[in-house]
């Protein structure tokens, strides 16, 4: 009898936690017949063939770029995917001939759960750096919590509401106001470890709160530098353990 098969789709994916994460897992829990591969697909459109070629495949995480595209290529949405705009988690329930898709939101839950313990009274206003899916997550929990939110993006989008702003436009005035940073952007993932979201962090004081989405390196050069400035710095490892064990729940649902 063939193993059954859970993935992680994106690309490129050398920078990958999942597979160590759910193939240590596997062995720990004693899960058996159950493995985990990566899916570096370079283009959304190559989905499908995914799907219809590996018959065991019964679960998906999606990655940067694809959290957004693979939704048109899903059956259905949960109520959390459909808020945000974002899927990183994908069911695939299969009976006899048909297969059913439906996608979810885990980044939601990890980051909630992750970043509740370090918000204080000064954290009423977030800065959200990027605008990519992941931000979409962290938009949502955060409004959720009652925070207002801004983001900071490179260019500003065509749809981009006025609290989009770019990134040369930040000010002394403006880091001042958002005592919550949040780093959606791949800046300084491994191996580009070297870059950082380019903000005025001169202005970073000790009543600041740097969050990285970022996992590898575990301490990023977003955080260090907000670090320097006596800023509370967290990364994303966390919130990596959270949302892995809700893909999980979800796929054995």
């Amino acid at each position: 009898m063939q193993n059954k098969l859970y993935g992680l789709i994106g690309f490129p994916l050398s920078h990958s936690f999942s597979k160590k994460y759910f193939t240590e897992k596997f062995e720990k829990e004693k899960i058996l017949g159950c493995e985990f591969n990566l899916f570096p697909i370079e283009k959304i459109e190559m989905f499908p063939e995914l799907i219809n070629e590996n018959h065991t495949l019964l679960g998906l995480s999606v990655t940067i770029p694809y959290k957004e595209s693979v939704i048109p290529f899903l059956d259905e949405l949960d109520e959390t995917a459909k808020a945000v705009g974002a899927v990183n988690c994908v069911r695939i329930s299969r009976k006899e001939s048909s297969i059913h898709l439906k996608g979810f939101n885990t980044d939601v839950f990890g980051f909630r759960q992750s970043i509740k313990p370090f918000l204080e009274s000064q954290h009423e206003r977030a800065l959200i750096l990027g605008t990519g899916g992941a931000s979409k997550a962290v938009f949502h929990v955060l409004k959720e919590i009652g925070i207002e939110c801004y983001f900071a993006s490179r260019q500003k989008k065509q749809n981009a509401s006025d609290k989009t702003f770019l990134y040369e436009e930040l000010n002394e005035n403006m880091m001042n106001a958002f005592k919550l940073i949040v780093n959606t952007s791949p800046l300084g993932m491994f191996p580009h470890t070297e870059s950082a979201p380019q903000i005025p962090y001169d202005f970073i004081s000790s009543s600041h709160l740097l969050y990285d989405l970022v996992y590898n390196p575990t301490e990023t050069e977003f955080l260090k530098r907000g670090k320097a400035k006596g800023a509370s710095t967290v990364n994303g490892l966390s919130m990596l353990y959270q949302q892995a064990e809700e893909a999980w729940r979800i796929w054995n649902k």
